[in-house]
């Protein structure tokens, strides 16, 4: 009975501690990202998804926290939302719990690596995991899978912005796109050479393909202050 009481002490003790250290990584990962109040960068976009034909796009976005995003382009054609604007603070809005999963290195660099579970009924996403840089606490990757959208991941390379401010100088969103279920974010011509084939019942048959975005960042301007206005959506006359 000793035996077993002191089995269920160290099973607390560890099981605690592993949250506790997942909280703190995921706090400093918060606190490096909410260093940036706001900040105004160009971005080359281009869109790789099967059956559709996407132009590359340039664009600018400017961002103020806590999560406003404004996206300035004449041809701006898609970019899921997830990752617009790649904020921590965006998967850690609601109750979720934590779990320090261990260290794993990941593009020349040692990552702690977290998962999250949201914990309610009330939120697409099942599951998401990061990688999060022992040295910077910036989120070099993460991996998420939601109950609609299937998975996606997202991967960062990061530029050192008066040698202060870690943002990222490339980002690349993959996406999977399952059966007919293209996102409704994607706007583009669909290749006729890849129209979805149908059945003896006249049904699109089902698929599963990958989508990716790459957004290249350039010209920064961080900290600047940024006019509410500028998020104001503009009602059509």
């Amino acid at each position: 009975m000793k035996k077993l009481f002191v089995f269920f002490i160290l099973f607390t003790v560890v099981v605690s501690a592993q949250k506790k250290d997942a909280e703190q990584i995921l706090e400093k990962a918060k606190n490096t990202f909410n260093q940036v109040k706001d900040y105004v960068v160009d971005v080359k976009i281009k869109v790789d998804v099967e059956f559709l034909k996407v132009p590359q796009t340039n664009a600018t976005i400017y961002f103020k926290q806590p999560d406003k995003v404004h996206v300035d382009s004449d041809k701006f054609a898609m970019l899921p939302k997830e990752g617009l604007n790649f904020s921590p603070l965006s998967f850690l809005q609601k109750k979720y719990t934590a779990i320090y999963e261990g260290e794993e290195n990941y593009k020349n660099s040692k990552n702690y690596v977290v998962k999250i579970i949201p914990l309610g009924n009330d939120n697409d996403i099942v599951l998401t995991t990061f990688w999060i840089d022992q040295n910077d606490y910036v989120i070099r990757k993460v991996e998420s899978s939601t109950k609609i959208s299937g998975t996606f991941k997202i991967e960062m390379d990061y530029a050192d912005i008066d040698n202060n401010y870690h943002l990222p100088s490339q980002m690349v969103f993959t996406f999977n796109v399952d059966k007919t279920n293209i996102p409704s974010t994607i706007s583009g011509d669909v290749d006729p050479d890849k129209r979805q084939k149908k059945n003896k019942k006249g049904e699109a048959d089902g698929f599963t393909t990958t989508g990716k975005v790459i957004i290249n960042y350039s010209n920064y301007k961080v900290n600047k202050g940024i006019s509410d206005s500028i998020f104001e959506v503009k009602k059509k006359k």
